[in-house]
Parts: C-alpha cells; sequence; structure tokens
C-alpha cells in the first residue's frame, strides 16, 4: 500500500440525523455533478441511512444519480441469494433502485456459498472488479464500536486487500440486532473490501452517529495509527472528511 501525506480530516458536527444526511448528501452531490458516471462506494449499516434518504430526495429534485456504478464494502458470507439481510438486498433494494442505478452497475462481493474456497475466490473477483473500474472515486465508510473499518476487524493488516474475515464478538453482538437480537444467527464470517482497497478511494466520507462509536472515533481521530484501531489508518488518507453528531464527537 502506497501512502500519500495525509491532511487532516475536515471534521463536520451536525445536530442530527437529518442535517447528516444533509451535509452528508452535499458531498455526494458534488462528486454526482462532477462524475456523473463515477464509482461511488457505499457503506450499510444504521450511520448512513440519513444520507441515502436526503439522496433520494436530491434525485427527485433533479439530482442525476442513475449513472453511478456502486461498490459495496463488504457482505456475509453464507446468506442465500435474496436474503433480507444481505448487503446486495440492502444496496440494491435500498439505495440502487431508489436512485435510479441499473442492477447490472452493482458490485457487491458474492457471499452466497458458504464454502471457504468459494468465498475466497469471490473476494479475489471483488477486488478485480474495483481495479477494473479504475477505483472508488468517493467511499462512504462507517465506524465499528471496536474500531472496524467496513468489516476489518482490529488487527487486521493495513495492506490488506478484499478477503474473507472472520467478525469479532462486538460485530456479532452490534448486528445482532438485524436478525432477531440473536448474535449467533448472525454470519460469522464476511468478505471485506481491504483496508489497503479502501484507502485507495480518492476522496473518504465517514459518517458516523450515536454515543457508542465515540470512544472509537476519538481514538482513529486523534490516537495512534494502530493495526489495534483499523480505522485510525484513515489518519494518513490525504482526503477525508467526517461528518458526525455530537453524540459521536462526545469523546473528542
Amino acid at each position: 500500500m502506497t501512502v500519500t501525506p495525509a491532511a487532516r480530516p475536515e471534521v463536520v458536527t451536525v445536530g442530527d440525523a437529518d442535517e447528516l444526511g444533509r451535509r452528508a448528501a452535499d458531498i455526494v452531490s458534488e462528486f454526482v455533478e462532477a462524475e456523473p458516471r463515477g464509482v461511488l462506494g457505499v457503506a450499510t449499516g444504521s450511520s448512513p441511512e440519513p444520507l441515502w434518504a436526503e439522496l433520494v430526495r436530491r434525485r427527485r429534485d433533479g439530482l442525476r444519480t442513475d449513472g453511478l456504478t456502486l461498490v459495496a464494502l463488504d457482505e456475509y458470507v453464507g446468506l442465500p441469494t435474496g436474503h433480507p439481510e444481505s448487503y446486495r438486498t440492502f444496496v440494491r433494494d435500498r439505495v440502487a433502485a431508489p436512485l435510479g442505478v441499473h442492477d447490472d452497475r452493482v458490485v457487491v462481493p458474492d457471499g452466497t456459498s458458504a464454502d471457504l474456497l468459494a468465498a475466497t475466490r469471490a473476494a479475489e473477483v471483488h477486488e478485480g472488479r474495483i481495479a477494473d473500474l479504475g477505483g472508488v472515486g468517493l467511499q462512504i465508510v462507517g465506524i465499528g464500536a471496536n474500531g472496524h473499518l467496513g468489516f476489518n476487524e482490529p488487527g487486521s493488516p493495513f495492506r490488506s486487500l478484499s478477503r474473507v474475515v472472520e467478525l469479532a464478538d462486538r460485530t456479532l453482538l452490534d448486528n445482532a440486532r438485524y436478525f432477531g437480537g440473536d448474535p449467533r444467527a448472525v454470519p460469522s464470517r464476511a468478505i471485506t473490501q481491504g483496508l489497503s482497497t479502501i484507502m485507495s478511494a480518492r476522496h473518504v466520507l465517514l459518517v458516523v452517529r450515536g454515543r457508542t462509536k465515540a470512544v472509537a472515533l476519538d481514538a482513529a481521530l486523534h490516537g495512534p495509527v494502530t493495526e489495534s484501531l483499523p480505522a485510525s489508518l484513515l489518519q494518513r488518507h490525504p482526503r477525508v472528511t467526517i461528518i458526525a453528531d455530537r453524540e459521536a464527537l462526545g469523546a473528542s
């Protein structure tokens, strides 16, 4: 991984979810207007939801998003096609379709096989598809309460590419709310873009909501750059914008 000398991340404090959605959508809108057929990296989870809602509203008002290619950060391993909690379903139904992006421009790792070799091959294919697209122009990310980025859990190598990972117990607990509250129902493996892959995006937009993320965000912004806190690597990216509510910034 080649590391470019980094500027300090731009940090934007917002008061509520609606403001977060608007401020994040300003950045995405600027990207879309400059690159109508650009490659937008898509994060799932709850933090970016106000962004997607605001982009849909702006599309109704004339923002042309239909030329984008959407690239997912990650996917669970072992969920069948069409599973409501698969990230392919999320990106297709809750981002691509409302933004008018055709399914053939939605790039999500194929995690449908629980076989480790098949999933590993799917991760390699995902990495190759990102390279074939020329990389991601604007990558939207969230941060886990344990500092993960994508599904790069603590200890992930900074030079990692897209690969299969074992999810940490904290991640399983945090995501249990999507699986009936049962962490045992959450797939224990996922395919994720690697940290090097994420860092190759030209611009990274980190959106963060809630006090449960405050300690991790503070450490990522102000602590040492260490593989034990993957999101800290963003300190070395040349262009990072962080939009976070006051609760998420409460430890800063």
